[in-house]
């Protein structure tokens, strides 16, 4: 078995490798083996009111959300914590007390 490197931002051991390149789950960077930069995608994500949002912000959702599956939805006002930006239509994913790990679209939400 093959022993890959750490992930060169965040330390994490987890990498796995995908072609030619090394992708870290854990924070989501992706490096070429071999090489010690690393390759940034950087992700343009707004909230409903223009807002940059990043990785680690707090947002408030601005409108009751159904939740597919649920008869409880996420009330306007709700605060979440710690958010993680990915790539998709449902472009924030959190932890939403009560509720469970979900994904929210960014045009629903407004940094606290």
């Amino acid at each position: 078995m093959q022993t890959l490197p750490p992930c060169p931002k965040c330390s994490s051991e987890y990498s796995w490798q995908d072609a030619e390149m090394l992708n870290c789950p854990e924070c989501g960077h992706v490096w070429a083996e071999g090489s010690e930069t690393v390759s940034e995608f950087t992700l343009i994500v707004k909230d409903a009111f223009g807002n940059l949002l990043e990785d680690g912000d707090t947002i408030t959702v601005i409108k009751d959300l159904r939740v597919k599956g649920s008869s409880t939805p996420v009330k306007m006002g709700t605060k979440v914590k710690g958010i993680r930006l990915v790539e998709g239509d449902h472009n924030i994913d959190c932890k939403i007390d009560g509720l469970g790990q979900m994904k929210l679209k960014s045009e629903f939400v407004k940094k606290a």
